[in-house]
């Protein structure tokens, strides 16, 4: 049986480059653009949007990354729902996609990127996104992803700059992704892993859907950043800080213990290194470090939302089977960090 996560070191969007190390490759070149762009890499956002009329404009994003899981149809399924999260984190709706493959020959002969393909095509399916293309390379290292297009109205667009004081912060996935990942490849944990695995490959459609219906101030998905990077993005994006609760954050079963016993991914010491701006992990127990670090593959959404509407929104997303949704903070007035854990 081929175990994909044995040909590469690094796994899922841990194996994405250090922000620190990205900003200092960004800040380097100028990039082209037009009246027509509503949204750029300038404000961190997950996804470019291009205005074609009053009322549509195109959601473009692109992510591939290396096996997280051992299963060929697993990571394709985990890869396409990924590939698609950052459409729905502007508030979008996916349309067309088209494959990312870098593979070794030899797993290409024994069936593993058939089956990669056959699961991405099922999470396709589900979001009911059509393939247009893609594009193949011969590589050492097996990658997959895809580039995907959607659409949205201009004036619906959902960027992670516009979070407002007295906002709350409702996240709709468990957090430890990464540690389960590093647990999986010692069999250990299996409940957790499980509980992972499942939650990665599940579309970002249903909390989308649902968060349409109410007011949403800022959006982001969590993802190789971790917790505390995208957060961070968001609070500097809005010129507001963000005051995020330990209790309150939802974890796969075992993520602490794991995360006791060392199985931390490398990413999450880049994340740490990384993302500065942050008070208060000195005072609560050293392993949320690791979790609020933790580069997530796949995760959920964070959304910034009125505190009068909070309630309900986290309500109709479990209604909608997003059991583990939580309000994980609130948003306050801009201080010296621009994340406060506690």
């Amino acid at each position: 049986m081929v175990k994909l996560t044995t040909y590469a070191a690094k796994g899922g969007c841990a194996c994405k480059l250090g922000p620190h190390i990205l900003q200092s490759v960004l800040t380097g070149v100028e990039f082209p653009t037009n009246e027509a762009v509503l949204v750029n890499m300038q404000g961190a956002d997950d996804a470019g949007v291009y205005q074609l009329s009053e009322d549509m404009a195109l959601v473009q994003t692109v992510d591939f990354f290396t096996p997280i899981v051992d299963d060929p149809y697993l990571f394709g399924q985990i890869a396409a729902a990924n590939s698609l999260s950052d459409v729905y984190a502007m508030g979008g709706t996916p349309l067309t996609a088209m494959n990312l493959v870098g593979f070794p020959v030899p797993l290409v002969e024994q069936g593993a990127l058939t089956a990669v393909l056959q699961g991405a095509m099922s999470v396709l399916k589900e979001a009911q996104v059509v393939v247009v293309g893609g594009h193949s390379i011969e590589n050492e290292t097996p990658i997959f992803g895809m580039s995907v297009t959607g659409r949205v109205k201009p004036q619906e667009v959902w960027r992670n700059s516009g979070a407002q004081v007295g906002d709350v912060l409702i996240l709709t996935k468990p957090l430890g992704t990464g540690v389960m990942s590093t647990a999986l490849k010692g069999g250990l944990f299996q409940a957790g892993t499980d509980e992972a695995t499942a939650s990665m490959r599940t579309l970002n459609k249903v909390a989308c859907e649902t968060a349409q219906q109410f007011t949403i101030h800022a959006c982001t998905d969590v993802t190789g950043f971790s917790l505390l990077g995208h957060s961070s993005e968001m609070a500097e994006g809005s010129g507001v800080s963000l005051v995020l609760q330990t209790e309150a954050l939802p974890l796969f079963t075992g993520v602490i213990e794991a995360a006791e016993m060392g199985l931390v991914p490398a990413a999450t010491y880049g994340n740490r290194k990384a993302i500065t701006s942050v008070a208060g992990l000195d005072t609560v127990k050293p392993v949320w470090s690791d979790i609020c670090y933790d580069p997530q593959t796949s995760g959920g959404l964070l959304l910034a939302v009125p505190a009068e509407e909070g309630e309900a929104l986290l309500l109709a997303l479990k209604q909608a089977g997003l059991t583990q949704a939580r309000n994980i903070g609130q948003v306050v007035t801009k201080g010296d960090y621009a994340v406060y854990v506690k």
